[in-house]
């Protein structure tokens, strides 16, 4: 086989191959999901009740201090 039709052949499979990528993309859409009111609509089961609210950790703010700091470039 000569370099220049295998040349084609994988040019024609590569294109082949990004235009089926392509077509098989699929992104999330911004839309509204419903203008009706909210109930309808529940995230959390109406039986479980949020007794206690949640309290921030101060190792938290530690970890993410201490994260910052290993970004820096050192010089």
């Amino acid at each position: 086989m000569k370099l220049e039709i295998a040349r084609g052949l994988f040019l024609i499979g590569a294109l082949t191959v990004a235009s089926l990528a392509v077509a098989a993309w699929e992104q999330p859409r911004t839309q509204v999901l419903s203008s009706v009111s909210s109930e309808t609509h529940c995230p959390v089961p109406r039986a479980i009740k949020a007794s206690v609210a949640a309290q921030p950790d101060n190792d938290l703010l530690l970890l993410m201090f201490g994260l910052a700091q290993g970004i820096k470039p050192q010089g």
